[in-house]
């Protein structure tokens, strides 16, 4: 088992199992997984492809559901959460950073962080201030009116990340941040990264192959068809 140090946790599974029926055979995408992320902490989840990152991450922002075991992220314990419930979860507590950063193409970089908030916690002037405010920190003061395609990649995934952190979750998903960027960019991207999540006192689990990104995580955990390294 994993332990955090914090004391109030981001992220706790317990036992968690995943598996799909294909035919007749069960197939286990995420075998008994244990793992704790404290609530600032920054989690390297590296493994092989097919290993069970994805459906951990899934499972963790509510996403999939858990065949066994439980899940509570932010204090919610979202086990037996009913599939709106869920959606509320995802919208309230949980940020997504997608590897091909999925921004809008026709909203502006403002626009990109405000579509998270048309039915969140904030409407009108708060979640323009919100955004306004994220822009400003992540050094995008000036673009907040430039489309996606008038943006480079380390711009697309600064709006990626203050996407994410509209609602101010309590754990931030990031699917290969850089996997798409060069080495000037991708330190850049994880530097920021680190700093935003830090500053905010925000947990991550970063899904990785990039060894850039080990160096400054927290903890790197290892996954092997479908289970947690000790």
């Amino acid at each position: 088992m994993t332990t955090a140090t914090a004391t109030d946790l981001a992220l706790r599974m317990e036992g968690v199992r995943k598996t799909y029926q294909v035919g007749d055979e069960e197939v286990v995408a995420l075998d008994h997984a244990t793992l704790e992320v404290g609530g600032d902490e920054i989690i390297a989840l590296v493994g092989p492809s097919g290993s069970g990152k994805t459906t951990l991450c899934s499972i963790a922002g509510g996403i999939l559901a858990a065949t066994e075991g439980s899940v509570v992220v932010g204090g919610h314990d979202i086990t037996g959460y009913s599939a709106k419930q869920l959606t509320d979860f995802r919208r309230e507590e949980v940020g997504f950073v997608f590897q091909s950063v999925n921004l809008v193409p026709f909203l502006t970089a403002r626009e990109n962080l405000l579509v998270v908030d048309e039915v969140g916690r904030r409407t009108g002037a708060k979640a323009k201030d919100r955004a306004d405010q994220l822009l400003e920190e992540l050094g995008l003061t000036d673009r907040a009116n430039n489309l996606p395609g008038q943006l480079s990649g380390g711009q697309k995934q600064r709006v990626a990340i203050g996407r994410a952190l509209m609602n101010e979750p309590s754990l931030v998903l990031f699917d290969e941040p850089t996997s798409a960027l060069d080495t000037k960019l991708g330190d850049q991207v994880v530097h920021l990264i680190r700093d935003e999540m830090k500053a905010r006192g925000t947990a991550a689990i970063i899904v990785t192959h990039d060894d850039r990104i080990t160096h400054y995580a927290d903890r790197t955990v290892h996954i092997t068809d479908g289970r947690i390294d000790a």
